[in-house]
């Protein structure tokens, strides 16, 4: 029986909104225009030079046959690193949750940027917990 642990590609990543159009502010003698903030482009975690290292496996889960696939929120701060790891869709485990978190809260991330500026955000991490044989 051979594992295979790998993180997927993001499913789903949180952006902020577009910025509204610049508008003229009212009232008297208000003639410029308010410059709206570039957008934010979200976290990445699978950036090839990243080298996050995958989840090990639980011996239990191995024997116990047991696979899935759990989604973490990660919190990214501008720095790169992860300030607050949860499940935000169980694979069905405790046992491959756990895994997943621990191996995530030591992920170094590629931080959101809005304009050229790196801001915290947060991005939806996807694990997949898969034995073949």
């Amino acid at each position: 029986m051979t594992q295979e642990t790998r993180p997927n590609p993001p499913s789903e990543t949180r952006v902020a909104e577009p910025a509204a159009a610049p508008t003229k502010p009212q009232g008297p003698g208000s003639a410029a225009l308010v410059t709206p903030l570039p957008a934010v482009v979200p976290p990445s975690f699978n950036a090839d030079y990243l080298d996050n290292p995958a989840p090990a496996y639980p011996l239990a889960s191995k024997r116990m046959g047991e696979e899935g696939r759990v989604l973490l929120r990660v919190q990214v701060e501008a720095n790169g690193l992860p300030s607050k790891v949860e499940v935000r869709t169980s694979s069905g485990s405790e046992r491959l949750d756990n895994a997943a978190l621990e191996a995530v809260k030591r992920w170094k991330f590629v931080p959101a940027k809005q304009g050229e500026k790196a801001v915290p955000a947060s991005v939806v991490v996807p694990i997949t917990f898969n034995l073949k044989g």
